[in-house]
């Protein structure tokens, strides 16, 4: 790959924000001693400065194709940046303290454009996923639009279970008799509710019990349709001679 100086010179000191940054110590390739530098993470590249104020980096190590492991090392808080190959360099850096090493660690192994591409195809499978899972469910629950009906309701299944009530009711003395229709030779429900049928829907609430009247009775009234207004004159003359009694008792003895 061609790297252009300037261009990660620019990157490398640019205010877009850093993935991390901090001192390390770096071990030399030739030399073996370790030279604290100031390290600057962005995207898959980790810069070194000589000073935290540098204008330039001094390196750059593109995250690619490696390994970030933990190594033996005399110095405490050591790990390595391998590549593969066997002509390929190794880079060991050193942390001030476990803090900081474990973060270096864990960014650095997040840093490559691998990880990345791994991330992504693990979020688009949970995505397929759930979409396929919502888009089944979706499914299950949905009707044709000509086959749906609205469920009845408790109360108006219980009236479709009525019986049906006569066209024209039978009457006595000019009133209609409620206990002749269908269903009136029950005896009425005396425990103060309705309660429920065999199959568990409410029963409507009981009739209330109406006079018997006797054969004698009810051709009595059919013959006379007067018997009121007798009733009423035979009472009226009984008042009023109660009512002449009375005031002649009111009056006293005639001398």
């Amino acid at each position: 790959m061609k790297l252009n100086e300037r261009s990660l010179a620019f990157y490398a000191t640019c205010d877009s924000p850093a993935d991390n940054s901090g001192f390390l110590y770096k071990r030399g390739e030739r030399h073996t001693a370790y030279h604290r530098r100031w390290f600057v993470l962005k995207g898959n590249m980790l810069f070194y400065f000589e000073e935290r104020d540098s204008r330039e980096p001094v390196g750059v190590i593109v995250l690619e194709g490696c390994n970030v492991e933990l190594c033996d090392a005399a110095e405490n808080y050591a790990f390595a940046i391998r590549f593969g190959g066997t002509k390929s360099r190794t880079y060991v850096l050193v942390a001030e303290n476990q803090a900081a090493m474990e973060s270096w660690v864990k960014s650095l192994s997040r840093a490559s454009f691998d990880y990345m591409r791994l991330v992504v195809r693990e979020l688009e499978k949970q995505l397929q996923e759930m979409s396929q899972g919502l888009a089944g469910g979706c499914a299950d629950s949905r009707e044709p639009p000509g086959l749906w009906k609205p469920k009845p309701s408790g109360l108006e299944e219980s009236w479709e279970r009525l019986p049906a009530l006569p066209a024209i009711l039978p009457k006595e003395n000019g009133c209609a008799v409620w206990n002749n229709v269908l269903g009136a030779d029950r005896l009425p429900d005396t425990s103060g509710c309705a309660g429920h049928d065999e199959e568990g829907n409410p029963r409507p609430p009981p009739l209330p019990p109406r006079r018997r009247v006797s054969n004698g009775e009810a051709a009595a009234v059919a013959q006379s349709p007067s018997t009121f207004c007798r009733l009423h004159e035979q009472y009226s003359r009984e008042v009023a001679l109660l009512r002449q009694d009375w005031q002649q008792r009111q009056r006293g003895p005639r001398p």
